[in-house]
This record gives structure tokens, sequence and C-alpha cells, in this order.
């Protein structure tokens, strides 16, 4: 369950200016912020930022930026904006906004370029229109009311452990890997499964998955030096095409906390339109490696399942 808010609420008279915070602001279906120097009959009539972009150009540009530098109408906390797809609808306020656009063209002749230097809305900020009229202020919750269903990426978890099939031992990676894709919006759980550390057992399970056209099928365990670590080779019998990189990344990324990482055996690789990743059977080390790697995550699942086009980032 995702927790969200309003951080501020911010209007300009002219575009290309900073906007400044207000206490409340009353948003107009069709138009957008009453007032405001972008609010029209268009596809962009509010912008929203969230306070992680803002705070990150902070600590880049060594600049003290508020909240509005970015001319965002909507400075939020609590949601990462700019991986919800287009089409979301959300409940702000008294306000229901549509999600129609990730993102912009940057005019580096702005003042905002000219005070802050560079601008994080081309890549974080997103842009929506007003459904519903009424009134947002600080500290107003934000819900998601909806997400296209056609953006939704089905996901399973297969844990690999002798004493978990037993019983024996209680899984806490599940509950792990559900919260950070749970702040992802648009992952949902289909099936769960613990197997023992049988590679005929953990193949089984995976060709399942796949044959069911599970987008993401996640393993926890059995990546390690034991005789009866085995996930990686079941997963090479299932796998078609490898993609090393995730592994690597993951691998690379954790060295950083630990030099054990090293010994890892952890693959990834595609099969038919499944995306298979080996993660680790501790639950620090579950939420770490798919937070490191939530970001290229989603846009691998797009090309794969031809929802978007590869393309620089």
């Amino acid at each position: 369950m995702i927790s969200a808010k309003v951080l501020s609420v911010n209007i300009s008279e002219k575009k290309g200016d900073v906007k400044i915070p207000i206490d409340k602001g009353e948003f107009i279906k069709g138009l957008g912020l009453k007032d405001d120097s972008h609010a029209g009959n268009w596809h962009r009539q509010v912008s929203l930022l969230s306070k992680k972009s803002i705070d990150f150009m902070r600590e880049k540009s060594n600049i003290d930026v508020n909240f509005g530098d970015f001319a965002e109408n909507i400075t939020t906390q609590g949601i990462t904006l700019h991986r919800l797809p287009v089409g979301t609808v959300l409940k702000i306020g008294e306000c229901i906004l549509k999600v129609t656009q990730i993102g912009k063209e940057c005019h580096h002749g702005c003042n905002i370029m000219q005070k802050v230097g560079s601008c994080i809305m081309p890549t974080q900020g997103i842009f929506a229109t007003i459904e519903k009229s009424g009134l947002i202020q600080v500290n107003d919750d934000i819900e998601i009311i909806s997400i296209p269903e056609e953006s939704i990426f089905t996901y399973s978890i297969i844990i690999v452990s002798d004493k978990g099939s037993q019983g024996l031992r209680q899984d806490g990676c599940k509950e792990k890997i559900v919260n950070v894709l749970g702040k992802e919006i648009v992952y949902k759980l289909v099936n769960y499964v613990i197997v023992p550390d049988e590679m005929d057992k953990i193949e089984e399970v995976i060709r399942k998955n796949v044959s069911e056209k599970v987008n993401l099928i996640l393993t926890s365990g059995g990546t390690g030096f034991s005789k009866r670590d085995v996930t990686p080779e079941a997963t090479k019998k299932v796998i078609e095409r490898e993609t090393p990189g995730i592994s690597e990344y993951i691998r690379a990324r954790s060295l950083e906390k630990t030099d054990r990482a090293i010994l890892s055996r952890a693959i990834s690789g595609i099969a038919d339109e499944s995306l298979i990743i080996n993660l680790p059977g501790s639950p620090i080390a579950v939420q770490e490696s798919l937070e490191f790697i939530a970001d290229p995550l989603k846009h691998g699942l797009e090309i794969l399942l031809k929802r978007d086009a590869e393309c620089a980032r």
C-alpha cells in the first residue's frame, strides 16, 4: 500500500518561471490550476514532481532549490511519479487527475535553467489533466485509483529452500519482494511457491510459470556454493537468451556492501515472454537486489512484451 501526500501546491503567472508555493489551489476540470500560467485546454494542465527528485537536484547542483523551482504545480512525497504509466488515474484532495505524459522537452533558456543550471522535469516530472474539479492543499493524500490494464506486469515468486519446503523455516523473502514491487504500482503477484533445492522441481515450476505467460519470474535462494545450490543450473535449462547485465549489476552493487557478493552464481534470462531472475536467499539481499534494478527492469519488460521501443535514456 502506497502512502503518498502533497508537500506543496505551486503557481506562476508566466511560463518558464519558477512557481511560488501557496497554501491550497483550486483545480478546474479541463483547465488546471486556476490563474496558473500552464492552465489551459490541453494535455499538460498540471505538472507534478517528487521531493526525492528535487533533493537529487539539490545535491547534484549544490544549489538551494525549493518547491516550485522546477515549475511543478504539485510537489509530492512517497510516490515514484515517473514510473506511473500514462493513463493512471489519481485522486488528490478533492480532485481526480489523469496522467497524460511522463517528462518533457527542456527549454534551456527558461528562468528555471538560469537559476538551477539543469532540470529534472524532462525525466522525472509528470503531467496530467484535471478530470474532476476541487481543492488541493498541503498534506492531502495521493491515491492511485486505477492504472491501465495493459500496463500491468504479472510476476511470480519461487522460493528455493529445503527447510522452507518442509515447513521448518519461515520465508521472509516474499514480503520484501512484494514491498519493493508494490512501490512500482504496475506489478501484480500471480504465483508464489516454495520448492526444495532439487533441480527438477525448480525447473518444473519455472517452466510452469513460463507456460502461463508470467511476465517476471523471480527465484530466491540456491545460488551459492553448496552442492544443493542448483537454482542457476535449473534456470539455464529453461532460458533461451541470457541477460547477464542484470545479474552482473546486482553483484556489482552488492559488492559495495559485502565482498561475499562475489560468491553469487545467480543468472538471469528470457524464455518466451518471461524474464527470469535469480535473487539471493537473504531477505535483506533480496530487497536490495530488486531496488538496484527497479528502474531499468520495467523498461526491459516493456521491450520484451513489445509495449515500448528501445531508446536512449
